[in-house]
């Protein structure tokens, strides 16, 4: 927990004034420690992505990895594939039933990758409304993968992930990656892209592959320098 409320709000061009009221309103990852509020960077950045909040491109730097490729949304899906008809009752059935599915190295532990994604959502809801959540580990990098993946999930049944809008949950997004970077950049592209009617058309109708991967590479295209200049920057 190395950033403090004051970090936070330089961190995320707020004022300090908003942090506690994000903080009050419990709709931001903190930790309370000796009567003071501290937060996690990585924690806090994935927060401010997945919500679209103004960062400024410095806070996204890693020396030690600035100078890999990033991913991109519509290869990560690929690599990721889809999930029609996920079965569970609950979150947690969901999340057990979606690292079954899940594209991974035979060398990755699933039993300790669906406890991951279960601690996480039990730290913080990752459903991001509109019957959309997006699972994944709390420390990008955790699993030592080579490669990052999307894999989407459409639900046989809707399911409570707690999303402040109150609407269940049909549609998962799982981005995995080797390092925060990558895993921040993936949150940039899912955020934008779902801001196109056409690909939350595609996927509230649960089109076929090639109509959502045709969706989301046009989306993808509209916003692709932008995105890629944000992560360079």
């Amino acid at each position: 927990m190395n950033l403090s409320v004051k970090d936070a709000a330089r961190l995320l061009s707020v004022s300090e004034k908003t942090v506690y009221r994000w903080i009050k309103q419990s709709i931001v990852p903190a930790y309370k420690i000796h009567e003071s509020y501290r937060f996690n960077r990585a924690e806090l950045l994935e927060w401010a992505t997945s919500r679209r909040l103004g960062v400024a491109p410095e806070a996204f730097a890693e020396p030690e990895t600035d100078s890999q490729q990033l991913p991109q949304l519509h290869s990560a899906l690929e690599a990721g594939g889809i999930i029609y008809r996920l079965e569970g009752r609950t979150r947690n059935e969901v999340l057990h039933a979606l690292v079954d599915h899940l594209r991974l190295p035979e060398e990755i532990d699933r039993n300790y990758l669906g406890q991951v994604l279960i601690a996480r959502e039990e730290l913080a809801a990752t459903a991001v409304g509109g019957g959309i959540a997006l699972p994944h580990p709390r420390s990008p990098g955790l699993l030592n993968l080579s490669q990052a993946t999307l894999t989407l999930a459409f639900l046989e049944y809707p399911v409570d992930f707690g999303a402040l809008d109150g609407q269940p949950t049909v549609i998962l997004f799982t981005p995995l990656a080797p390092t925060l970077r990558a895993h921040l950049h993936l949150l940039r592209q899912v955020a934008h892209v779902l801001h196109n009617p056409q690909v939350r058309d595609a996927l509230h109708r649960q089109e076929g592959r090639e109509r959502i991967f045709q969706v989301i590479e046009g989306a993808q295209s509209q916003v692709g320098l932008s995105l890629s200049d944000q992560a360079q920057g």
